[in-house]
Parts: C-alpha cells; sequence; structure tokens
C-alpha cells in the first residue's frame, strides 16, 4: 500500500505540521539564537526540555535563564571562541561542550550549526542543532580508559608479552620481553628477530612444536624452552599463548606471555640432583645407582656381554676418620671419588654407596680380563699418597667383583655378592680384588651373625678381662697391670680381640664395650686394694672413637667416682694418632685427665705419625715401645738403634719409657743395659685371669 501524498504540499498550515512533527521527533534541540553575550534565543524546538530540562519559554529571549548561564563555566570560553573563529570564516562550527541541567546534573552535548544574515545589522543569528552525546562521550571515555590501562600492563607488565605470525616475526613486544631477550628496545627487538624458529630457539623444533600445538588446540600451556639472548646467553623461558583469527577464521597472529624461568629450571635440576646424588662427594646415590644397574643389565641381556658390579671400601678409613676427625675423613673420601673417576670411562659409573663404601658399575665389558685391568688402575690410584695436617698417607682399599649376568640378574643379588667379595679380599690381606665365587655367600652370613652375637655380649655377659703385668725391668717387682678385654663365646668359646675388636671399631660398638673395660678394670682394682693387695695402677686402652666422643673426662670421672678408685691408680693407653687429632680438642681433654691425676701412655709407639712437637707438649707420662722393635733387638741391628733412640728420647722428655713384647732373657738384658724403666711380654707373663696375676701379685 502507497502512502498518499498531501493533495497541496504548498499549504502553508500543511508545512508548519509537517515541520512541527519533524522537530518533536528529533533526539535534541533546534535552536535559533542571537550571537549576543548571552546565547539569547529566538527559538528552540521541542527537544529543549529533554536536553536541558527546561521549558521552551523558560529559556527563549532569557525569560527565567540564558544559554550561557546552562553551559558549564569551565567550557564557555572555549565554545563562545570555537564558534566567533567559525563565523569569522564564514565556516560551519562543530563544538562539544557541558551543560548544567535544570537538575543539577551535567551533561555533554554536540552542538553543531551556522551563521546567518539577519534583517538587522546590531547582530547575529545562529542557527544550529544540539544533542546529548554524554552515553557516547562516557563510552568513549572507558574505551580510552582501556586502552591506557591495556598500554601501561603491556609497557609495565614483568612478563613479556608479544603479538608475532607464524613465519613473519614478531609483530608487537612489551619492553619486559625486550629486556629479557638482550635488547635495548621493543622495536630493535621487531626488527633483529624475523626467523623465531632459528633465531629464538635453541632447539628449532621447539617452533615447530609451538605452531603445531596451537593448530591443533588453539593456545599452548606452560611451554617450556630454551631460547638465546642477544648476547649469545642461553636461558629457560615459559609461554603461554593463544591463536587470534579475524571472523572468517583467518589466522591473524599468535599473541602471549613469556616468563623466565631459568633459576627455577636450575633449581629443579638441583633438586634433582641432591636427589639422585651424594652430597658429599656429588657422585651417584643408591638410588641413581641401582636404575643404572637396570639399564646395564638389559643391556648384558640383550647384547650378550658383561656388566661388572664392584664393591670398594677403604681399608684404613675409620681409622683416619677417628683419629684425625670427619673433616679429614671428609677430605679423604672426596679424593677417593675423583680418583675412581678418572679410572672408569664415560659411560661408566662410580657410586658412593655409604660411609667408605663405593660401587662402581662397569657395562659393555669385552671379558674378565679388562675389568682386571680396570681394577688393577683403581689400586693403584686409590693407594697414592696424600697429605693431612702436614702428614703424609697412603690408604689402600679391598674390591670385591661380581658379574652380570653370571652372578645374578637382579641389583640385589649382585650388590650382596660384590660385598661378600670384597669381604673375602679384606681376609686376604686387603689392597686387593677378589671375583665372587659361591662359597663366599657364607662368609657374609658368618660374619653378620658374629656381629649379632658381640651385639649381645655386653648384656649376656660374656666379656672377661684377662691382666698382664708390668714390671720394672732393674727390680723385677710388679708395677702395674694392662686389663686386657676376651670374649668368652658360648658358641665359640674364647674369641681373640682380634676376631672381633676391628668389628666393634666399624660398627661403633667399641663404645659401650670401651666403657664397660674402664668400669670393670677399675672396680676389679678397687676390690684388689680392698683385699690388702699391693696397689698398681691399671692400664686400659681407649679407642680414638671414644676420645673422639668428646666425653671421656666425664665418663672417667663418674667412674673413678663409682668405684672409689684413686686416678692415680689408672693408666690409659692411647695410640699416637690420637695426637693428631683435633689436635687442641684432644690436648684439652688429656690435659683435664691428667690433672684429674690419672697417668697418660703412649702406646705403640714408632708405627704411628707422631708430631715429636706433639709429643713435647701432649701430658704423656709413658712411651710404650712397640714389640715390632722389641722383638729383633738382639739380632737386628737397624731394630736396636731405634729402641735405643725411643728410649734416650722417652728420658730427655722426662718420660717413663716402657717396652712392649719382651719374650727373651736377650732382649730384657739388652732393654735393661739400655734404661729403658719397665717391660711387659711374655717372658714376664702372658695375660692371665685375675686369680693367676693376684697370685704373681703376691709373689712380685
Amino acid at each position: 500500500m502507497l502512502l498518499s501524498m498531501p493533495s497541496n504540499p504548498a499549504d502553508p498550515a500543511l508545512q508548519a505540521r509537517m515541520l512541527g512533527t519533524l522537530l518533536a521527533n528529533l533526539e535534541g534541540m533546534v535552536y535559533r539564537c542571537r550571537l549576543d553575550e548571552h546565547w539569547t534565543m529566538e527559538f528552540v524546538s521541542e527537544g529543549c526540555l529533554t536536553l536541558t530540562g527546561y521549558r521552551e519559554e523558560d529559556i527563549l529571549f532569557n525569560s527565567r535563564i540564558s544559554y550561557d548561564k546552562i553551559t558549564h563555566p569551565d567550557d564557555r570560553h572555549h565554545v563562545r571562541s570555537t564558534i566567533l573563529t567559525a563565523v569569522e570564516n564564514n565556516r560551519h562550527f562543530d563544538v562539544e561542550y557541558r551543560i548544567v541541567r535544570a537538575d543539577g546534573t551535567v551533561r555533554w552535548v554536540w552542538e553543531r550549526g551556522t551563521n546567518i544574515t539577519h534583517g538587522r545589522k546590531d547582530w547575529d543569528v545562529l542557527e544550529g542543532f544540539i544533542q546529548d552525546v554524554t552515553e557516547r562521550r562516557e563510552a568513549d571515555e572507558a574505551l580510552r580508559e582501556a586502552e591506557r590501562r591495556y598500554r601501561s600492563i603491556f609497557e609495565n607488565a614483568i612478563e613479556g608479552i608479544y603479538q608475532s605470525t607464524p613465519n613473519n616475526g614478531y609483530l608487537a613486544v612489551n619492553p619486559a620481553l625486550a629486556r629479557m631477550y638482550g635488547y635495548d628496545s621493543p622495536q630493535e627487538l621487531i626488527a633483529v628477530l624475523r626467523d623465531i624458529e632459528h633465531q629464538v630457539y635453541v632447539d628449532p623444533q621447539r617452533r615447530n612444536e609451538f605452531v603445531r600445538l596451537m593448530e591443533q588446540n588453539g593456545v599452548v600451556t606452560n611451554f617450556e624452552s630454551r631460547v638465546y639472548c642477544r648476547n649469545g646467553e642461553i636461558i629457560w623461558i615459559s609461554e603461554n599463548a593463544r591463536a587470534v583469527h579475524d571472523s572468517n577464521g583467518r589466522l591473524l597472529f599468535f599473541e602471549g606471555t613469556v616468563e623466565a624461568i631459568t633459576e627455577r629450571k636450575m633449581h629443579e635440576a638441583e633438586i634433582r640432583f641432591q636427589a639422585t646424588h651424594d652430597a658429599l662427594t656429588s657422585l651417584p646415590n643408591r638410588t641413581l645407582l641401582y636404575d643404572r644397574m637396570q639399564q646395564a643389565m638389559l643391556h648384558s641381556e640383550r647384547y650378550g656381554n658383561l656388566t661388572a658390579i664392584a664393591f670398594l671400601d677403604l681399608d684404613q678409613f675409620k681409622f683416619i676418620n677417628d683419629s684425625l676427625g670427619h673433616q679429614v675423613g671428609d677430605e679423604l673420601l672426596r679424593i677417593t671419588a675423583q680418583r675412581l673417576k678418572s679410572c672408569l670411562r664415560e659411560s661408566d659409573t662410580v657410586a658412593r654407596q655409604g660411609g667408605d663404601e663405593f660401587v662402581l658399575l662397569l657395562t659393555s665389558q669385552p671379558n674378565e680380563e679388562s675389568i682386571t685391568q680396570t681394577m688393577q688402575r683403581v689400586l693403584h690410584e686409590v693407594s697414592q699418597p696424600w697429605t693431612a695436617n702436614d702428614l703424609e698417607f697412603r690408604i689402600t682399599c679391598s674390591i670385591g667383583i661380581t658379574l652380570c649376568p653370571n652372578d645374578g640378574r637382579d641389583a640385589e643379588t649382585l650388590l650382596k655378592h660384590a660385598d661378600s667379595a670384597m669381604y673375602k679380599a679384606k681376609e686376604l690381606g686387603r689392597n686387593n680384588f677378589q671375583y665372587f665365587s659361591a662359597e663366599m655367600n657364607s662368609t657374609v652370613t658368618d660374619r653378620l651373625d658374629l656381629l649379632n652375637r658381640l651385639r649381645q655380649a655386653i648384656p649376656n655377659d660374656e666379656l672377661v678381662l684377662r691382666y698382664q703385668p708390668k714390671v720394672n725391668l732393674s727390680s723385677g717387682a710388679i708395677i702395674g697391670v694392662e686389663a686386657l678385654i676376651r670374649w668368652n663365646s658360648p658358641h665359640t668359646g674364647m674369641v681373640s680381640p682380634a676376631a672381633f675388636i676391628p668389628l666393634a671399631e666399624e660398627t661403633g660398638l667399641i663404645i659401650p664395650i670401651g666403657e664397660w673395660v674402664l668400669q670393670t678394670a677399675c672396680r676389679q682394682n678397687r676390690a684388689w686394694q680392698q683385699a690388702g693387695y699391693p696397689p698398681v695402677a691399671i692400664s686400659v686402652n681407649l679407642s680414638p672413637r671414644q676420645l673422639a666422643r668428646g666425653d671421656i673426662v666425664q665418663q672417667v670421672e663418674r667412674i673413678l667416682t663409682e668405684t672409689g678408685l684413686d686416678a692415680k691408680y689408672l693408666e690409659l693407653e692411647i695410640t699416637e694418632s690420637v695426637m693428631a687429632t683435633e689436635v687442641e680438642k684432644s690436648f684439652a681433654m688429656l690435659t683435664e685427665l691428667r690433672a684429674m691425676g690419672v697417668k697418660i701412655s703412649l702406646d705403640d709407639f714408632g708405627t704411628g705419625y707422631s708430631s715429636l712437637s706433639y709429643l713435647k707438649r701432649f701430658p704423656v707420662d709413658t712411651l710404650k715401645i712397640d714389640q715390632s722393635f722389641v722383638r729383633d733387638i738382639a739380632t737386628d741391628a737397624n731394630s736396636a738403634a731405634i729402641v735405643r733412640a725411643i728410649i734416650s728420647l722417652g728420658h730427655n722428655l722426662n718420660l717413663n719409657v716402657l717396652a712392649e713384647g719382651i719374650e727373651t732373657d736377650e732382649q730384657s738384658t739388652f732393654l735393661r743395659q739400655n734404661g729403658c724403666n719397665e717391660g711387659q711380654g711374655y717372658l714376664i707373663s702372658r695375660p692371665v685371669p685375675e686369680a693367676d696375676f693376684l697370685k704373681l701379685l703376691m709373689v712380685k
């Protein structure tokens, strides 16, 4: 249906109605005003009320308020200046400003108009249209604020932010990313890095993987890679990014963030290393060793070659560790670790099992001969001299070897067999290696059985003391006695100290055993005195481990108090190694013991590595010449010269000198003629039970 047109479009009334309808429907106000001081309105449309809150009659000819007053005070100058400039240049004007509505609210308006010729010449007339644009202004301001915030985030973010394309480098980057990669500005980075695949990623395949994930998922999350910095340094980064497409699904670019994670990756690597390596030597630990053993065993089964597992134990480590201290012991372990690594190939493994035990894993060995050659190198390197506390040492090792698949097909079995072979090497004199054989299993079982029985020896009252008298070589009178431990096992009878003391030292059982000896000897000596026997000093050997614990002074003081023995009747025998162990601490403890009245004897003199300066300083009463020198004094000139020198040295230092291991009259005569004060040995008496010693004591 067509709309009918007015029959007479030129009818003035009809035109007025049409114009009124048109103006009423406009969202805004049409106006005509004078270009005077008050912007005096001559005409305003119906939109005036909606726009300003004032009715038409309120504003026409300034009857209630002028439009100048409606204009916001801060914008009046700007509005007038803009309009006057346009009038002077005979142009339309276009201006945005604020007005204050009748209800006091402030609204933004947009005004567009022009100057027209007026019949009167005393003022100009403006005609135009004013529209409320507050919502549009607020939307524009919100958009600008969002852009400002985005720009601030982009510019000031700690993380790197970028936009890139699959093939044409970076489109935009923020300063943080430029700094991260070592560039002075984002612009420089964009200009230089046009080939992300090869210029950025250390592994070019990472870029291919990045693009593949984008094509597959549209995003990448926690994408970790190594990348190049401008100076060639390599760092770790983590990326989170997404693909951006247009409305047609066409890829525009990738955008994402970059975080530098080098420090975190290093920390993770350190944690992994700590979990799989020994803290002291940095060698693989048991966990990593087992993993590599599993791989090596699988390889042996697949390709038919040999894998060798060598269990290595340092022969004198506990002596060194106890006598010279843990710092020296730790240094020895580190030196040994380096020496072992120097003997093996890169494909082999040196692991620290614990304590002074190491495991060597030799993979892909063609035959036993190659393994033997490697073990010979190990023995040679480990035994090279090293220095601690200005003293030179040589330490050896014992090695047990087992082969896969010949001796076993699992890690536990192979290590057990290697351990058995290692103890066999120790039994055969140490400083050698032995291959595992089936009969060795019984040796390990026997050793474990011995250890278990030894743990019960004290509570089961199986330990006993034997007493060996000390005599004055000139008069033959008994002047002291040494208490020597024996183990009366219900399973095997009397056990020699040589069979169980090394095991006690190794396992730490020497601490309770040593305390038992000290307690028993002091109590027994006091009992003899109370029974009327001639009082003599009783000697007790101190293990370096007992002294290293640091509580020996308190222990001796307590035992003397408990037993009632006078301190002058107790003599503690120490080895030379004690004088090189934590010198100040040892000196202080021995000085306290001597101040209590306890005598100090230096045992096995000449066989260790004591410094004469220590000997001069330490509170020692007696030097005991080791029996290895005494044994040959009647037949060997060198032994005789050494014994004479020790006697002379002792006397010059105002020390008493005692010779151990006297077995013949010739030895006794030599010692007496050369001024040795005291002696003990089989010629005088073997170590005997208490009753036999008391008989000797009454006779002499």
